[in-house]
């Protein structure tokens, strides 16, 4: 049974690790520096750091609830960052804990609106920047954010997250990273 254990900043030193390998998959190798914690904002927590001398920025957040019929997962979380070097604002990825069914998607419903995601092996990103911005600004207005995937065994799950303290924290990175 997957059991979803309460933030810590130590334990969400995982995000930073996850920001480092999108980066060197996406870049040029370079070294960045260990992330700082921005603070805890109820469910969220927030932190900056540099990537080749460049500020990234990220909130993230475990879910409160996991669903689905299986034995073992992985680590779920979700990440926004901000890239402000790279003009890459507001990007929304997340991590599954297991890899996603070949050509699936994930949705992220929150309230009355559906988001699809593309997946690749155990992650799900949107499909563009316009995408990206419109589940930002429902995450700011919204109480509470569902995930819906099915694993490459078939498995169907649901992850809902808090959105209590998302406003906070993505102005804390907005503030760090001096995005408006």
């Amino acid at each position: 049974m997957y059991v979803v254990m309460k933030f810590s900043l130590c334990k969400f030193c995982f995000a930073a690790a996850f920001v480092m390998v999108v980066a060197v998959a996406v870049s040029a190798p370079v070294l960045a520096q260990a992330a700082k914690a921005l603070g805890s904002f109820d469910a969220w927590e927030a932190y900056q750091e540099t990537d080749g001398g460049q500020p990234v920025c990220y909130v993230g957040s475990q879910p409160t609830t996991a669903k689905g019929k299986y034995k073992t997962r992985g680590e779920t979380y979700i990440l926004i960052t901000h890239r402000p070097a790279e003009k890459s604002l507001g990007v929304v990825s997340l991590k599954a804990g297991y890899t996603f069914q070949k050509a699936s998607e994930a949705d992220i419903i929150i309230g009355e609106a559906t988001f699809k995601l593309f997946t690749d092996d155990g992650h799900a990103f949107a499909y563009d920047q316009k995408t990206d911005k419109a589940i930002v600004s429902a995450m700011i207005r919204g109480a509470r954010l569902e995930v819906k995937g099915t694993s490459s065994r078939g498995t169907k799950t649901t992850d809902t997250y808090s959105l209590k303290g998302f406003s906070a924290a993505y102005k804390a990175i907005g503030k760090a990273c001096k995005v408006k």
